[in-house]
């Protein structure tokens, strides 16, 4: 098994070659592709000194298994033959493939199987705030069929990757010292700030963030679902939080719900109100589980139930759903 890491220089980079550095997967040969400006690195795997290659247009994919790429959309989209040529299977976490009918787009905790059907050697890994929503409403959709979603999204800086996080990091620094502080990769400051914008404002009057949320939910969960979502940038460094509103067609009681939660795999319930026990992004930052609290009845929709939910936008919403997905097909396919 020959895999690769496409962009391992940035933040979703270094989190495969750190989830990967985890996993027991039987890895002949892991090979790490940069730009020309990372070309030259050394990074570390499992005790071997891994040199990074400059992507180029070339045969270097020739023995390629899987390929797991987080360069960009743009990136993706130019060098997406080559990467495929040979036969390697590209999972790929832009958003440049996502809605192509002939892509599967895969949380493996909802429809691992899509993945096994990819004609083009391409699978999609999902939007960040799309992978942990589905994997918490897969399990309310078991118990009953939803119909429709209200969600507020609460996404940390780690969302716009490491520059942003640098630059939340900087203001900290900048504020302490009574300095102007550095506004670049954000409409506005982040700190001290929640930014209602995330991801470029569309015609309808909602972000590309939030209709990625609507048309992303149809795709992986196959389902009728309608989903209005509002997208906001909060000063947190990593792990998104989600607020949710699900309307099912027959109601389900807050009980029913979170034993549903407890049995589904990827999904960790942290609901203990009295003890002021509720998942943030503090305490859920470098864990794999999608966490869910706060369930309750929706006190406006007698068929709707509201929850809390937080996951590490850079693990489960990104690398790690990327790498589960390998999982899936290394068990499937390459057995």
């Amino acid at each position: 098994m020959r895999i690769a890491i496409v962009g391992v220089s940035g933040a979703v980079g270094q989190e495969f070659l750190s989830i990967l550095s985890e996993k027991s997967l039987a890895i002949d040969e892991l090979v790490l592709f940069g730009s020309a400006r990372s070309a030259g690195k050394v990074y570390d795997f499992k005790g071997k000194k891994l040199t990074v290659k400059e992507l180029k247009h070339n045969d270097d994919f020739k023995d390629i298994d899987i390929a797991l790429t987080s360069a960009g959309g743009d990136t993706s989209k130019e060098f997406a033959e080559t990467i495929t040529k040979h036969g390697a299977l590209m999972i790929d976490n832009s958003s440049a493939f996502r809605m192509d009918a002939d892509v599967p787009l895969v949380v493996p905790e909802v429809n691992a199987e899509d993945a096994l059907n990819a004609p083009r050697n391409i699978i999609a890994n999902p939007n960040c705030t799309t992978i942990q929503m589905v994997v918490a409403l897969q399990a309310l959709d078991n118990i009953s069929h939803i119909k429709r979603v209200h969600v507020s999204s609460y996404q940390s800086a780690s969302g716009a990757g490491a520059m942003g996080m640098a630059e939340l990091e900087e203001q900290v620094r900048e504020f302490v010292a009574n300095k102007d502080l550095t506004v670049e990769k954000f409409a506005h400051q982040l700190l001290f700030n929640v930014i209602p914008h995330v991801d470029v404002f569309t015609d309808n009057g909602y972000t590309k963030e939030e209709m990625k949320m609507y048309n992303e939910t149809k795709k992986i969960m196959h389902s009728d679902i309608e989903v209005s979502a509002t997208c906001v940038r909060v000063p947190v460094m990593r792990a998104h939080s989600e607020s949710i509103w699900a309307e099912t067609e027959e109601p389900v009681s807050p009980a029913l719900f979170l034993k549903a939660c407890e049995e589904f795999e990827g999904l960790t319930v942290m609901d203990d109100t009295d003890n002021n026990e509720y998942p943030m992004p503090l305490d859920i930052s470098g864990k794999n589980d999608v966490y869910v609290g706060r369930v309750r009845e929706d006190l406006a929709n007698p068929n709707g139930i509201t929850f809390w939910c937080v996951s590490d936008q850079i693990r489960k919403g990104a690398a790690l759903n990327a790498v589960q997905i390998a999982e899936y097909l290394i068990e499937k396919k390459f057995k």
